[in-house]
């Protein structure tokens, strides 16, 4: 969603040129993560397709029956191997010459609920001319962005979320237009 609303400082206090043409703008996105890519990255099956990247290998685990239970990835330590975001325990490697029966990408990672917005303001020195001073913030409310888990079964970090997006950043402008 993108928004642009001139604020009516103006109708508040006498209109003058401190008062007229401040205007507050963003983008908001709120969405669900990307899919986590379940694999093996070795060649268990036999077919010769040993180093499983994404989308370039046929292993995949074997899945047991049970809830993901997703959890925050706030709460996880990869260190002492405790909290993933999902059940890595329902997660086992294929047999030898078998293909695991995981699908590769059945439920997805850390969704996003992001603000970007800035306030502006546009001072009239001349006819054709006017200074423009912005003040923008990505992030402004400093929500964490997660990237997906690790979704490698062979991998000791398997199942824990090891990446975010920037925090929350801030920049200032002042642009003269003629």
């Amino acid at each position: 969603m993108s928004y642009n609303y001139r604020v009516p400082f103006d109708k508040l206090w006498h209109p003058n040129r401190l008062t007229n043409g401040w205007a507050l703008s963003g983008i908001t996105r709120f969405s669900t993560g990307f899919p986590v890519f379940i694999l093996e990255g070795d060649d268990n099956s036999l077919t010769g397709s040993g180093g499983g990247g994404q989308g370039n290998g046929w292993d995949e685990p074997n899945r047991l029956p049970g809830a993901l239970n997703i959890t925050d990835p706030r709460k996880a330590n990869p260190a002492t191997g405790t909290n993933p975001y999902f059940t890595t325990s329902l997660f086992t490697p294929e047999a030898v010459g078998q293909l695991g029966n995981s699908n590769r990408r059945f439920f997805h990672g850390p969704g996003w609920n992001n603000w970007d917005m800035s306030l502006s303001k546009e001072l009239p020195l001349t006819e054709s001319k006017k200074l423009e001073f912005r003040a923008e913030f990505f992030n402004i409310f400093n929500h964490a962005q997660f990237g997906a888990p690790v979704g490698n079964i062979d991998s000791s970090i398997f199942g824990f979320v090891t990446t975010a997006n920037a925090p929350r950043i801030g920049q200032v402008a002042m642009k003269f237009i003629w």
